[in-house]
């Protein structure tokens, strides 16, 4: 006799929305955590100051506004996300937020996302630094 487990169809879709909420729980709270070390200096990050100086070498100027308004956005984006409330705003803005970092962390992105930006092509020409 061979036994298997299967779950009920109410069960599944029970199994399937815990997941959901963990994943939105994770995804969300990481988010929120890591804009507040960016606002607030919490969890081992470097505040206001120290974020909008390290977003003026990165050439976004003046950095600490810059630094507040990716700060914000993360924030609200994950705290959105987390409590499941306006899924397609809070979404969208950790999106914009991320391509954004991407673009500008990574310079090897803007070609393949067909964007061209100053330091991307800048540093495409001299090499890494």
């Amino acid at each position: 006799m061979q036994l298997t487990a299967t779950l009920s169809l109410p069960m599944q879709l029970t199994a399937i929305s815990a997941g959901l909420l963990v994943l939105r729980l994770v995804i969300g709270l990481s988010m929120a955590a890591h804009a507040s070390q960016k606002l607030f200096g919490w969890f081992g990050g470097h505040g206001l100051a120290g974020t909008g100086g390290f977003f003026e070498t990165l050439g976004f100027r003046p950095g600490r506004l810059f630094a507040l308004a990716a700060g914000a956005t993360e924030l609200v984006s994950g705290s959105l996300i987390a409590l499941g409330f306006l899924g397609p705003i809070g979404s969208a803005l950790m999106l914009s937020v991320m391509i954004v970092a991407a673009l500008t962390v990574v310079p090897i992105l803007a070609p393949l996302l067909m964007v061209r930006s100053e330091r991307a092509l800048d540093r495409s020409t001299r090499g890494p630094a």
